[in-house]
């Protein structure tokens, strides 16, 4: 076998690894799609249910925890 030919052998080695790996990557990607979309249509919540008292407070606690990693991200103390 000459030079050329274990560089063909290579390099058709290597392009069947990258098929192979974005083969899978995309399979993966396509099924964690699907996840997603499962877990919003199982999870989907009203447009109208923000109205519910514990819906509100839950909202108001995430803007507050999300307004003080702002705040600290920027380095302000509080």
């Amino acid at each position: 076998m000459t030079a050329i030919d274990h560089d063909l052998i290579a390099a058709g080695l290597l392009l069947l690894t990258v098929a192979m790996v974005v083969a899978g990557t995309l399979a993966g990607w396509n099924n964690w799609l699907a996840l997603r979309r499962f877990q919003i249509d199982v999870g989907r919540v009203p447009a109208d249910d923000t109205g519910h008292p514990a819906t509100r407070i839950e909202l108001a606690d995430l803007k507050e925890r999300v307004r003080r990693l702002e705040a600290i991200a920027a380095g302000v103390d509080l």
